[in-house]
């Protein structure tokens, strides 16, 4: 089958693995119909995130085809059409158990952290993704989930990780009636982040970003307040004289590791590599959120130290909340969000690129061409 194969820092191709087997009686195999390229492949793909071994098969983003199912799967039936959540999730270890299924223990048992993800570094299991023709899917009797009839499949692929991470940035900031909420970052999470904020009772919506043409996209898409940091000289400052210098009620972290706008985080977490990124919307959201706000952080950051301002969130009493997405718990909230119209995921997706070109599509994407939002692949599905 073809599938993306990681060669190292912004190397990556087309290239022929092996099909997937069936290792476990809960597994199954679906073919791809629709994979996403994510802003979170782009730290791998630029080598921010450790462990990212070479030969590794991105995308936590997928839906298609249930076409072989093992022993002991009950839920799903070959010819199911499916999306899969990133998470890889077991459904009955105690995190689960809470609902936590970003943090799933069974997935992922050697971390102390996140659970098991498709295609995301051996950090989070070292499976495969689905930048492919096919996939292995593990605890098939729970994670994957039966797209209802009539469903977009490019509504669907969405509901795989951007809709459920964004709504739960706005769900885990408590934003309550009349807030001011200031999302960092106009990639799809933060769109989609921005969008969510009104679902929860936000009075005012800002978004902070670099990019022109992003900037636009979530002035009409959320709609909300948009504004371009490079013309300011400080947006903490900026940020504290349009909301009466008290600051924003609630800042969203939706940049993580690759964030622009400071030399020393850039140098420090993007060339060096010795902190866990560029911190430097995380610091921006601290010092810009008002004393007793909330900080909602769903950027990636790898996992190793970040030079945070932690002081600050000391005496300034912030409540910091942070998680990958619990996608299954969400999902029956969010697909009705999307079949009753509250929701538009599909207006996110700006380019289809068969997968054979997933070289371009990269190259589009991480470095922000031809007014990229979204990138979604198409897989021919050849055996």
């Amino acid at each position: 089958m073809l599938a993306m194969n990681y060669r190292g820092p912004r190397r990556v191709r087309i290239d022929s693995k092996p099909y997937p087997e069936i290792k476990h009686p809960e597994d199954a195999i679906v073919r791809v119909t629709r994979s996403c390229i994510c802003g979170s492949d782009l730290h791998l793909y630029n080598g921010n995130v450790p462990d990212t071994r070479v030969g590794s098969t991105f995308g936590h983003e997928f839906v298609g085809v249930v076409e072989e199912i093992g022993s002991d799967v009950e839920k799903l039936k070959v010819g199911d059409n499916v999306l899969v959540p990133f998470n890889i999730a077991c459904g009955k270890c105690s995190f689960c158990q809470q609902g936590l299924y970003g943090n799933c223990h069974e997935s992922n048992p050697q971390a102390t952290a996140v659970g098991g993800i498709f295609g995301y570094s051996h950090t989070a299991g070292g499976f495969d993704g689905g930048q492919a023709e096919y996939v292995r899917v593990p605890y098939a009797n729970f994670g994957p989930t039966v797209i209802p009839p009539g469903m977009d499949p490019d509504d669907a692929v969405l509901l795989t990780d951007v809709v459920p991470t964004g709504y739960q940035a706005a769900e885990m900031a408590g934003i309550q009636p009349g807030d001011t909420v200031v999302v960092f970052g106009a990639g799809p999470v933060g769109i989609m982040a921005a969008r969510c904020s009104w679902l929860f009772g936000a009075g005012r919506v800002i978004v902070i970003d670099q990019v022109d043409y992003r900037l636009e996209f979530v002035r009409n898409y959320a709609p909300c307040e948009a504004y371009n940091f490079k013309g300011m000289d400080d947006p903490v400052v900026f940020i504290k004289k349009i909301t009466d210098w008290i600051g924003a009620d609630v800042c969203i972290d939706a940049v993580g590791a690759e964030a622009a706008g400071s030399a020393l985080q850039t140098i420090t977490g993007r060339k060096l590599l010795i902190q866990a990124g560029s911190a430097t919307a995380l610091h921006w959201a601290i010092n810009s959120v008002r004393k007793g706000g909330v900080v909602s952080i769903v950027g990636v950051y790898g996992p190793t130290d970040n030079l945070v301002p932690i002081g600050n969130v000391v005496n300034k009493g912030i409540t910091i909340r942070a998680n990958q997405a619990s996608v299954k718990r969400l999902l029956p909230r969010l697909i009705d969000h999307v079949q009753n119209g509250i929701l538009n995921p599909k207006a996110l997706i700006t380019h289809r690129v068969p997968l054979e070109d997933v070289a371009d599509a990269y190259n589009i994407f991480s470095n922000k061409l031809d007014n990229c939002i979204k990138p979604v692949l198409i897989p021919s599905t050849r055996s």
